[in-house]
């Protein structure tokens, strides 16, 4: 079996030092310090609107930093960085473009030559189990192909981190479990670093070398859980394991836990 260790102690590929993110009067995010190590899977789990994807904006150079510092492999986050691909909760893909003028289209816009990028998109797509689809318009697409097309594309940028905001949130169970399991195959082929959010605990505890737990708003850290659990990992057998459940109840607890303690802070 293929023992992995989660990387604490690797060279941090994003660094989070003393954030503060404020919309007017309303502070989203409060003092939020994290370190992630080159090809560590980071989930990031909180109530709704406690700062979760305002994180990933701020790591993409979307949202400007304004209170405390970020390091991005080494460098401050800038809009269309060539090694952060960001994949979103909806599958954004073009309607005039086919599955295979999907899959390309990052690479287009970073310049990868058509030969280079149409071979790389049909490996990801056949991958992906689209093989045969490729001529297909979105239209043309159940939700969860559309969902597959929009993993590939993510995938075929070969970006050393992986930014992805609930990708799989709004999929049915079977199509949704069967994707995390594709995720982690596609992941494992090469240890990218993945900050990974969702407000699903089973899906953080499966797939993560930690999960972050963040408090509702204003937006704290108030845990951060290892995951040794044994990879390669399969979401699927996991359902049943003793350790994952006692994980997963662990998470729950600190989640409960920081609710708990930031409404005391606002009472």
């Amino acid at each position: 079996m293929n023992e992995h260790v989660p990387v604490a102690a690797a060279a941090a590929a994003i660094a989070i030092e003393r954030l503060t993110v404020r919309f007017g009067e309303v502070v989203a995010v409060d003092d939020v310090s994290l370190s992630i190590g080159e090809g560590e899977f980071v989930s990031i789990v909180g109530p709704s609107g406690c700062g979760k994807t305002t994180v990933l904006n701020l790591l993409t150079g979307l949202v400007p930093l304004a209170e405390g510092r970020i390091s991005m492999l080494g460098r401050a986050p800038t809009v269309g960085n060539p090694d952060v691909a960001y994949m979103l909760a909806r599958d954004c893909l073009l309607p005039w473009r086919t599955a295979l003028g999907n899959a390309c289209y990052g690479m287009e816009v970073r310049g990868v030559d058509e030969a280079q990028r149409e071979a790389r998109a049909r490996e990801l797509l056949a991958r992906v189990g689209l093989k045969g689809f490729e001529d297909k318009w979105p239209k043309q697409l159940s939700h969860g192909m559309r969902q597959r097309c929009a993993l590939a594309r993510t995938f075929c940028l070969d970006a050393p981190v992986m930014l992805m905001d609930e990708p799989f949130g709004a999929l049915d169970a079977q199509t949704k479990l069967q994707l995390e399991d594709l995720l982690l195959e596609l992941w494992n082929a090469r240890r990218r670093t993945v900050v990974f959010i969702t407000h699903d605990l089973a899906e953080a505890v499966a797939l993560s070398d930690r999960v972050v737990v963040m408090s509702a708003r204003p937006g704290r850290i108030v845990a951060d859980v290892p995951i040794p659990l044994a990879r390669p990992r399969h979401v699927r057998s996991l359902q049943k394991d003793r350790h994952f459940l006692e994980l997963y109840a662990h998470v729950w607890e600190q989640l409960e836990a920081g609710l708990g303690a930031q409404a005391e802070v606002v009472s």
